[in-house]
């Protein structure tokens, strides 16, 4: 079993975790995601409470080279998205220990 999460694979979990058919799930997750996305083209920070924060931010021009002909080039200024994890999420991947808790474990 490979160590990557897929799109589909959230979808059939948010699926089983809330009985709904995985079509349905599917057109959620996928909204979710697109509503991140359009919130950052549009400019707009998304703030997932301990999770993390995802903003766009701007590089300018730089100097670089190509790494194979070690010719010298200027890398253009371009917009990047940056992600900033909470730390509730840094302190649950970072615990050793097996009753961590992270944002998703259930309340006593």
């Amino acid at each position: 079993m490979a160590n990557i999460l897929a799109k589909s694979d959230i979808a059939r979990i948010v699926a089983e975790k809330n009985e709904l058919p995985i079509k349905q799930s599917e057109e959620i997750v996928k909204n979710v995601f697109c509503i991140i996305g359009e919130s950052l083209t549009k400019g707009v920070d998304v703030n997932i409470h301990q999770f993390g924060n995802f903003k766009v931010i701007k590089r300018v021009e730089r100097n670089g080279h190509n790494p194979k002909t070690k010719e010298k080039i200027v890398i253009p200024a371009s917009k990047v998205v940056k992600f900033s994890v909470s730390k509730t999420l840094k302190e649950a991947v970072n615990c050793s220990k097996s009753e961590c808790k992270t944002a998703c474990t259930p309340k006593k």
